[in-house]
């Protein structure tokens, strides 16, 4: 179902958008890495997963699973659900394992999406995950202008892997990797 998501997905992003893809080659094929993006609309995961060059597993919120149709779409679409605002650790051995077995992660940093469009703070689970799994984190970015959906200009931009610094505590770690991802991404964001 995955491979045909894409397919459709890939038609109607054609159709319906002008779609520019900046950095597929910053994406390992073959190792885990995690993919952090900006949260701006709900287009988000399934434009990132169509143009990505490999499959992506995007933790949701958990009440989008319990939606009739949807919950099982997403599900076969390789999501998986994250209890927000709570240390959720079934989805973080999840995540970690995930990475550790070379698979790539989708993970929105703010933990919901922006309602004007600016970068908000990050949540720490995704320099924690990173950190666990010894994985780097592809800062990205989903631009989308002229404030129309139907014929906008959508930018997808990857940006350059980042790893954090191993020589630290993996708590100055967690909050130096998280500001450095975080920082790339808002630039990503006007470049």
């Amino acid at each position: 179902m995955y491979k045909i998501g894409v397919i459709l997905f890939k038609y109607i992003f054609k159709i319906f958008f002008n779609c520019k893809i900046e950095g597929l080659e910053n994406i390992p094929i073959k190792t885990g890495v995690v993919i952090a993006s900006n949260h701006v609309s709900l287009l988000d995961p399934p434009l990132i997963g169509t143009f990505l060059p490999r499959e992506i597993h995007f933790m949701a919120k958990e009440e989008l699973f319990q939606i009739p149709v949807f919950g099982y779409i997403i599900t076969k679409l390789k999501a998986f659900p994250v209890k927000r605002g709570t240390a959720d650790r079934v989805a973080i051995k999840k995540a970690i394992s995930l990475l550790s077995d070379g698979g790539c992660l989708g993970v929105f940093p703010e933990g919901t999406r922006s309602k004007d469009g600016n970068l908000g703070s990050a949540e720490p689970g995704m320099s924690l995950i990173a950190i666990k799994a010894d994985v780097p984190v592809i800062p990205t970015a989903v631009v989308i202008e002229n404030n129309k959906i139907l014929g906008a200009n959508i930018k997808i931009k990857f940006g350059t892997p980042i790893s954090y610094n191993k020589e630290l505590s993996v708590k100055d770690a967690m909050q130096n990797f998280t500001e450095e991802i975080m920082s790339e991404i808002k630039k990503l964001m006007v470049s």
